[in-house]
């Protein structure tokens, strides 16, 4: 096991300091060892502290270096800086000499396009010396033997229910105080993570949709154009396109905790699911009309070009604002807001906002529902953030709980309203069952 730091900035590794944005820590990273790491616990810092480094600029003209991390620490809202040394028993590694053993390394197509921290399963002093990159009679060492994937520290387990009566008492010791409850529930407690679909990833950590957000959102617009007509906001059409299936930056919510449980128990039988409650203050809450809201949701109009090409370093506000990609998705701003003043701050693009959409169709009425809206690279921490605070209860026993739900009303025909889904709900319930 091994990390590898690519880093778009000139000399960035040269203060002994880096910190990356969460949204770019386990890019390029296989599901297993990015679960394991969804949670940095103590533990999870102690194993990673224990495993070598290759730091790497974006491109293929500079050396990487070798060395060792000696601190990780979430700062900020999103951030976690790393401290490292390089190891000066190795001297400077030229890209041409890592390049022919990149799939040795796990290293991927166009990783050293994107400034990122994944973690590789593989034995990076082991490889280098096959090649004889660590120098005449270099023997170095992490400071541990890595971990196998099967020996990663596991995540913290939640409480667990069982039945309807044990997951609404739960529910109840939850306090908002001011603040407003939402609920998402999951079929599979480790399987799924607190992340839009158009963020999700293939088995080796590699973006499924994201590169292509802007050609989903307009495809869909072309080949079903009298579906979106009365809608007047890229955001109105976001929800409508989530409610087909297609991957946006929403992800759902709901208001109603036994719509939670429901979907925690409706697939995956002999998995335990689990129902995340998550706690939003009233005044973070937006809604349909939002101008924040509406500058999020016209990213998806944005090729990857232009989104990548967004300078966040820069400060001033006015020559953040005159940058090419922001000119146009101003333009998009205000192709449904004539009044928008030309103005977005940056710290709203990267945001994560909780947003109640209109009740635009009988599904989001039926689930109480509501979104969280992500901003570009933004990612919801699974252990909760300052603004938005995560709870989680495992779910056993679904066959049960979907039978308790049904005698509360809670079943196929209420939560999808539809008549094909109304009928397979009577006809199954009525169905000869012997005895």
């Amino acid at each position: 096991m091994y990390h590898f730091f690519v880093t778009g900035q000139t000399d960035g590794w040269e203060p002994g300091f880096y910190v990356y944005d969460r949204s770019r820590f386990l890019e390029y990273t296989n599901d297993k060892i990015a679960e394991a790491f969804a949670v940095l616990t103590e533990s999870h810092i102690r194993t990673l502290l224990s495993w070598p480094c290759l730091f790497a600029y974006e491109g293929e003209d500079q050396d990487i270096r070798v060395g060792t991390l000696t601190s990780i620490k979430e700062v900020g809202r999103s951030g976690i800086r790393i401290e490292f040394e390089f190891n000066n028993e190795i001297p400077p590694i030229p890209y041409a000499a890592i390049k022919p053993i990149t799939p040795l390394l796990d290293i991927r197509n166009w990783e050293m396009n994107r400034t990122h921290w994944a973690i590789k399963d593989e034995d990076l002093f082991e490889r280098l010396r096959q090649r004889k990159l660590l120098g005449a009679g270099n023997m170095a060492k992490p400071k541990q033997a890595p971990a196998s994937v099967e020996e990663l520290p596991e995540t913290p387990q939640p409480s667990k229910v069982s039945t309807v009566g044990e997951f609404v008492q739960k529910v109840l010791q939850v306090q908002p105080g001011g603040k407003e409850v939402f609920y998402r529930g999951h079929s599979n407690r480790a399987g799924y993570k607190l992340e839009p679909s158009l963020f999700r990833k293939d088995s080796r950590g590699n973006y499924l949709y994201l590169d292509t957000e802007h050609m989903l959102y307009r495809e869909l617009l072309v080949s079903n154009s009298i579906d979106f007509y009365g809608d007047n906001y890229t955001l109105d059409r976001l929800v409508r396109m989530q409610h087909y299936s297609l991957p946006t930056r929403l992800l759902d919510i709901t208001s109603n905790p036994l719509i939670a449980l429901y979907f925690a128990c409706k697939t995956n039988q002999n998995i335990d699911g689990e129902v995340i409650v998550l706690t939003v203050d009233r005044e973070q809450i937006r809604y349909f009309d939002s101008d924040t809201a509406s500058c999020i949701a016209n990213l998806a109009r944005l090729s990857k070009t232009d989104k990548d090409a967004i300078d966040h370093s820069i400060e001033n506000i006015e020559k953040f604002n005159h940058q090419v990609p922001l000119q146009r998705l101003i333009h998009f701003v205000k192709e449904e807001k004539s009044f928008f003043e030309p103005r977005i701050e940056k710290k709203d693009l990267r945001t994560i906002l909780c947003v109640k959409g209109k009740r635009s169709n009988n599904r989001i009425t039926s689930q109480s529902g509501a979104f969280l809206l992500f901003g570009l690279d933004a990612v919801l921490n699974e252990d909760g953030t300052d603004e938005i605070s995560v709870m989680r209860i495992t779910v056993s026993n679904k066959a049960e709980i979907l039978r308790q739900l049904d005698l509360l009303n809670i079943n196929e025909s209420t939560v999808f309203p539809y008549i094909e889904n109304s009928a397979k709900y009577v006809a199954q319930k009525y169905s000869f069952h012997e005895i």
